[in-house]
Formats: C-alpha cells, sequence, structure tokens
C-alpha cells in the first residue's frame, strides 16, 4: 500500500486489508476490510463488488491507511468511521458512548408494538362530494353552487373532522438514553411518540441531541441530563403520565465486565456496561420511580444481563408490576424484561 506507482484499485485494497487485518487477529478482517473501504468511498458492500478495478484517489488511499492501522490495534470499526447502523437509520458515535448493537433493535420492535399503528385516513374520505358522478346512501348529486341538502354530508363532513383529529401523543421515557439511539428509532417509527431521552454523562448528552436533530425527530425528541429518573420524578405532574419507559441500562455484572475482549473492555466506557455485582444496581434504583412516572397499564421495557432477567421479574413484580415476560435477542439469549404497571 506504500508503493506509490502501483495503481490500488477497489479489490487490491480489499486484498491487502484482509491480509493485513487477519494478521493482527481481526475476527473478520474481510467484512472488516468492505466495511472500511466502503466508508472511505462512499460504497455500499454491493457498490464495491460492481467496482472491484476502481482506482482510488490519494485521499482515499490516505484516509484507508489510517483506517487500517487503528483496526489492526482491536479499534471497532464504528468508532473508526463515526458512525454505527441501527435499525433504518445511520447515527453518529463517539469515544465515551456505547455503540449501538443489534440486540437493542429488538427492544425497540417490543416498544413499538405496545402500541398500535396510527390510523391510515382512506383518501375518498376528502374527496368533494360535489365532483363524484354517483353517491349512494340517498346523497343527492348537484351542480357546484347549489345548496347541497343530504343527510349523508353531514356524516361525511363529521368522520372528515375526526379523521383530522389530532391522535393522543404517546409519551415515552428513553432512560439511559446513550447515543439516543432508541429515542430516534422509536420517533422515526411512530409519529404519535413522544419521547424524554435522559442520561447522566455529558459525552452521551451532546451525541444524543446530534443524533435527534441529524434525524429529524427534535420537535419529539427531548433529550434531559438526569441521574436515572430523579429530575422526571422530582415534577409531580409527571407521575403517572407516561405510557411507557424503555431502558438499555449499564446491566453487565461487574466480573463478567473484566472478562470482555479488548474491543469492548478498551474501547467502551466502563459507566454504560457495569451493572454491579450481578448486573442489576441501577435496575433496583429506578424501579420505584418507574412506577410512579407509569400510567396505570403503562409497560417498562429493559435490555438486561441473560443471567439476572428471572431475579428482575422478581423485583418488577414486588415494586407493583405484573405480567412479566422476557423476549430474546436476535443471538437466541434471553434479554428483554417486559412488565406492566398494576
Amino acid at each position: 500500500m506504500s508503493t506509490r506507482d502501483q495503481t490500488w484499485t477497489v479489490k487490491a485494497i480489499l486484498d491487502w486489508c484482509e491480509g493485513y487485518l487477519a494478521s493482527k487477529g481481526d475476527a473478520n478482517p474481510r467484512l472488516s476490510a468492505q466495511w472500511l473501504l466502503g466508508e472511505a468511498m462512499g460504497l455500499s458492500r454491493i457498490e464495491l463488488y460492481t467496482n472491484l478495478d476502481k482506482p482510488l484517489s490519494e485521499e482515499e488511499r490516505s484516509t484507508m491507511r489510517a483506517w487500517v492501522q487503528r483496526r489492526g490495534t482491536g479499534e471497532p470499526l464504528q468508532l473508526i468511521c463515526g458512525t454505527a447502523p441501527f435499525r433504518h437509520m445511520v447515527l453518529e458515535v463517539a469515544p465515551g458512548v456505547l455503540i449501538p448493537r443489534p440486540e437493542t433493535e429488538v427492544l425497540v420492535s417490543e416498544v413499538l408494538a405496545l402500541f398500535p399503528a396510527p390510523k391510515q385516513v382512506s383518501a375518498y374520505a376528502f374527496e368533494d362530494e360535489v365532483a363524484t358522478p354517483e353517491v349512494d346512501d340517498g346523497v343527492k348529486v348537484v351542480e357546484v353552487g347549489e345548496e347541497i341538502e343530504a343527510e349523508g354530508v353531514a356524516e361525511s363532513e363529521q368522520s372528515v373532522e375526526e379523521a383530522e383529529e389530532a391522535p393522543e401523543p404517546i409519551r415515552v421515557i428513553d432512560l439511559c438514553t446513550g447515543s439516543g439511539c432508541i429515542a430516534c428509532a422509536l420517533a422515526t417509527e411512530h409519529p404519535n411518540m413522544e419521547v424524554l431521552a435522559l442520561d447522566i454523562a455529558p459525552e452521551a448528552l451532546v451525541l444524543a441531541k446530534r443524533n435527534v436533530e441529524a434525524q429529524g425527530v427534535a420537535e419529539r425528541v427531548t433529550v434531559v441530563e438526569s441521574d436515572l429518573l430523579s429530575v422526571v420524578v422530582a415534577d409531580p405532574a409527571n407521575r403517572g403520565a407516561f405510557d411507557a419507559i424503555v431502558s438499555n441500562p449499564p446491566y453487565i455484572p461487574s466480573a463478567v465486565v473484566d472478562t470482555l475482549d479488548a474491543e469492548v473492555s478498551d474501547y467502551e466506557p466502563r459507566l454504560a456496561l457495569d451493572g454491579g455485582q450481578d448486573g442489576l444496581d441501577l435496575f433496583r434504583r429506578f424501579i420505584v420511580d418507574a412506577h410512579i412516572l407509569l400510567k396505570p397499564g403503562g409497560v417498562l421495557a429493559a435490555e438486561l444481563f441473560e443471567d439476572s432477567l428471572e431475579e428482575a421479574a422478581q423485583i418488577a413484580e414486588s415494586n407493583g408490576f405484573t405480567s412479566p415476560r422476557i423476549v430474546n435477542d436476535l443471538a437466541n439469549k434471553r434479554r428483554i424484561l417486559l412488565a406492566t404497571r398494576l
């Protein structure tokens, strides 16, 4: 890659990167090479393989040199490129904030499934009855400008007015928002959701605000600094006001954190990983406030450590929640607890 007179094509770079990263112990060097080169050139994986003979510019070669060296030290691909995919979005990521993971996409799906999709209003409800050639149910068709006197017209106007009424917002708290991935996904995928995104880490708050702005949901997602739910529960008006609380808190037991791969332990903030001896320290701290803030029938949804879920369900039941349900993640590991406020 340092030979100046060689033409470095997409294929040549991919092959070189794969060999170099394999020698550095990358678990999937081909995928890493594709990810880095695609980001550097602004191409999808498919586009890389339809442009194998395309030469790289000097700027692209320079970027790849730096990125491959960083990847060779074990730095996560997302931090190198500064972005991470999450559901239908590409979000900004940054050092000091937990990188969004595919497992958390299941948590979003479970929360969305709790609420019906917005009603779709038929276009026929808004058609001008005057322009309709034939109308049944006793509605009389007249020329433009004449007075329309028919029961069906009044009923149609009433249905249009009802269709135009704004639906009640679904109020959700995203606790320990991190990058804001959950809040952004909920707001972009359900137009009636209003999300309060909470975190205590300054780095997370700054990043979450940038992602909220970039996804165009700043009108319905508010990012607030808070030690768990303390800021929200301090306002009596918030008690019993939320339809759901969703959280991906630090939940890995301390002893397990010490055994994680270097790619996680060396680059992810321990504050966002370590959940105490059994992984439930923060869960125990916010469960009471969660019950206070949720409406009767509101749902708490939390991503937790697989071996802690049964105990978490018991904690929830002893604090006024019912019908605990455990959901598996994409790797078929027990990962998510859902419980309903009595």
